[in-house]
């Protein structure tokens, strides 16, 4: 539970403004901390005096090596370390969810089935370690968090390199007595088959709530490790005999950690299938309550007698098994745990998290975001919206002034900019296998430039490949060009013509054409005048753009900001028809168009479908909900509907299929269209992202989320949420 500051803590560390305390002991304390741009981080840190010590720095520095060993599938992501520092710190990931100690105090001994699964999740976690010859040495409930998509391994502050000696004192006994191997109770070489061991016991204690050698004095504890029999009284039948041969005295006589994962589960389903409904609440609380934290520092002490009873109870100090729990914990206003349920190389991250919606606690599942990344542009570009799109194991974001691409698996940054930077926020795209830009240049002292191009980019790096076309004429730096849509052999564009006066968006004697271009040969295909803007608008001439079939169908909106969908003829670029469409918010039509071969669909006062032929209506609901810019799949067009939630309708007839059931839908957003997974559709509703179920129509997951824009990456399986800081990323099932 974190608690104030006191008022000698420092302010910060390296990059980090301390927020709070999670604990402080004999070694140091561990703070709440975030960075300059919002990333929420546990920051453990060294006490001063102990910091004098080359061995104690030495053990710090291989805390950290342990801890980016296992990295952030099994264990807090560390984001940063200064093991050099006058005050030695390490910032890691806030892991949302509760040591398994803690666990199992508040709720009791977990089912053999969540044993098995955890057990064969920690399996791969050391197994990482040992790969990479290192030992944990100090495996036990207190550093095991217990997250929905899988356990973490924390607090490495007496791991060490298999065969390597020099921090352990012939004959000294280094670890947690309840938890410790044989051969670790006598200073003997702790290696792989130490770690089996310990293992063993804590699945031993999550099954019965006490270790396999009772309690008790250390010296008792020590002797009963190295010559009594484990006491397995109360573990599942069939578990015991895995279990007893993993607490063998003979480390030989113990199983390999890939041979124990297989006598343990199967790896299949996800990990928090397995888990108690109670402990998958309590995860969902904690992962609430870390984003109520307010930045608090207590004054200093009265000096006088009175001193005492003022800082009495705050100068009190957690024990050391509670700072040794939260000493790796991370990251969940900015970077909310990138691991995954994982067992013998597979990875699945398609867990979850959040808080429970009211009304819907007994129905669902709340589970936390996968990661979060921070923009490393600042996201204020009025003229597009911050569309992420899936690539090649890679999220391109347009974002700001550039683009940048983020790691679809774990949300690590991967490249920005290369050039980027005159980029207008929404000139990037990915279609057809390929990632595009359309190319604007920086400002030159005579405002003229040079012709604007379309590219195509490498999405590993960001870098061009080669440039297709050309726009003879027109004016690279003028900043009102737009990448509409493209085909597989076509491209749809505005591009500009005329001076940069550097003024507003548009500028005087500026003109613009709607283009069509060859993207094999290059060659323009036709071109259509576009309205003429004032010179400080700052609208661009089109929300959206798609191509179906023959037709070229578009959002565009006027001068005055009224909407009309026009419909192009793809080949002459030739208005077949147009109607006005009175939409309240313009901004969120910029997700997309909603079409197939014959109709065009759309929200707003109501649902309704327009024929692509002619633009008549076809059918349209009431007027009983307005509702957001739907989507359409296999003939069913799904929107939320305010005060209705997500709602289905037959395409073809306008047929009301079902509504959402069982869950409150007071605050369903209507600022874009549901996200749509193949158990699960996704929209947000107050300030939780929620999944409805697309069998039984009910609420099954919730995640606590701060997204404005929502986008769903069918391929890397995710749900991205966008603001202005940042990008957050949910499991799409």
């Amino acid at each position: 539970m974190p608690t104030p500051l006191t008022h000698d803590d420092p302010v910060a560390l390296g990059p980090f403004r301390l927020i709070a305390r999670l604990g402080s002991g004999g070694m140091g304390t561990v703070y709440v901390a975030r960075s300059t741009g919002g990333r929420t981080v546990a920051l453990k840190t060294m006490h001063a005096a102990i910091a004098t010590d080359p061995a104690a720095r030495t053990r710090f520095r291989l805390e950290v090596d342990a801890a980016r060993v296992i990295g952030d599938r099994f264990g807090a992501r560390v984001m940063d370390a200064d093991p050099l520092a006058e005050t030695p710190w390490l910032a890691t990931e806030y892991v949302l969810g509760p040591p398994l100690d803690e666990a199992v105090e508040a709720g009791g001994t977990l089912p053999e089935q969540s044993v098995r699964a955890l057990g064969a999740a920690l399996c791969s976690a050391l197994g990482q370690l040992h790969r990479s010859d290192v030992v944990h040495r100090d495996l036990k409930p207190s550093n095991i968090l217990l997250t929905a998509y899988g356990p973490k391994v924390i607090d490495f502050g007496i791991a060490r390199a298999i065969g390597d000696e020099r921090l352990t004192r012939a004959g000294a006994a280094v670890g947690t007595p309840a938890f410790m191997s044989p051969e670790q109770a006598t200073g003997q070489e702790h290696g792989a088959a130490g770690d089996v061991f310990a293992l063993a016991g804590v699945l031993v204690y999550t099954a019965t709530g006490r270790g396999p050698f009772g309690s008790g004095q250390a010296a008792d504890l020590l002797y009963r490790v190295r010559y009594a029999d484990a006491d397995l009284t109360g573990v599942p039948v069939a578990l015991a005999p895995v279990l007893a041969q993993c607490l063998a005295k003979d480390p030989g006589q113990r199983p390999t950690m890939a041979r124990l994962a297989a006598q343990l589960h199967d790896g299949t389903g996800e990990f928090a299938d397995h888990l108690p409904h109670e402990l998958l609440a309590e995860i969902g609380r904690r992962a609430a309550d870390v984003w109520r934290l307010v930045p608090q520092r207590l004054p200093a002490p009265a000096a006088g007698p009175e001193a005492a009873a003022v800082t009495g109870p705050a100068a009190r100090r957690p024990s050391r098994r509670r700072f040794l729990a939260v000493g790796g914990a991370l990251a969940v206003g900015a970077a909310a745990g990138a691991g995954a349920w994982w067992w013998q190389g597979r990875a699945d991250a398609r867990g979850g998290g959040g808080t429970t919606a009211k009304g819907d606690a007994d129905k669902t599942r709340n589970i936390e975001p996968l990661w979060t990344y921070t923009f490393s542009a600042v996201v204020t570009d009025q003229l597009g919206s911050v569309v992420p799109q899936g690539l090649g194991g890679m999220i391109i974001v347009a974002a700001g002034g550039g683009a940048e691409a983020v790691r679809a698996t774990n949300g690590v940054h991967a490249w920005d900019g290369n050039g980027l930077s005159g980029e207008s926020s929404w000139q990037t795209l990915v279609t057809g296998g390929r990632l595009y830009r359309l190319w604007i240049g920086e400002e030159t002292s005579d405002g003229i430039g040079s012709a604007v191009r379309l590219q195509t980019l490498d999405p590993k790096n960001g870098k061009t490949i080669k440039t297709l076309i050309r726009f003879a004429g027109t004016n690279d730096e003028l900043p009102t060009h737009q990448l509409l849509c493209i085909t597989d052999r076509v491209a749809y564009v505005v591009v500009g013509k005329g001076k940069y006066d550097g003024g507003g968006t548009f500028s005087a004697g500026e003109t613009d054409t709607l283009s069509a271009a060859d993207i094999e040969t290059g060659k323009l295909l036709w071109s259509q005048p576009l309205p003429v803007r004032f010179e400080l608008s700052s609208r661009l001439h089109f929300l959206a753009a798609k191509t179906v079939g023959s037709r070229l169908v578009t959002l565009q909106q006027l001068e005055d900001g009224t909407v009309h969908i026009v419909v192009w003829a793809a080949s002459t670029g030739a208005v077949l028809w147009k109607r006005s469409y009175d939409i309240d918010d313009p901004d969120i039509l910029r997700c997309g168009i909603a079409a197939d071969n014959d109709h065009l669909y759309l929200g707003g006062s109501r649902l309704w479908a327009l024929r692509l032929s002619d633009g008549a209506a076809t059918w349209q609901t009431s007027t009983e909900h307005a509702y957001g810019p739907p989507v359409l799949r296999e003939g069913i067009l799904y929107a939320v509907g305010d005060g209705a939630g997500l709602t289905a309708v037959d395409a073809r007839s306008g047929r009301m299929l079902w509504t959402e059931r069982g869950g409150e839908v007071g605050e369903a957003s209507t600022s874009g269209p549901p996200i749509l997974g193949t158990r699960y559709a996704y929209y947000k509703n107050g300030s939780l992202l929620r999944a409805v179920s697309l069998s039984d129509h009910t609420t099954s997951l919730t995640y606590q989320t701060s997204g404005k824009q929502f986008y769903g990456d069918s391929d890397a399986k995710l749900v991205l949420a966008v603001d202005g800081a940042g990008m957050t990323a949910y499991p799409l099932q």
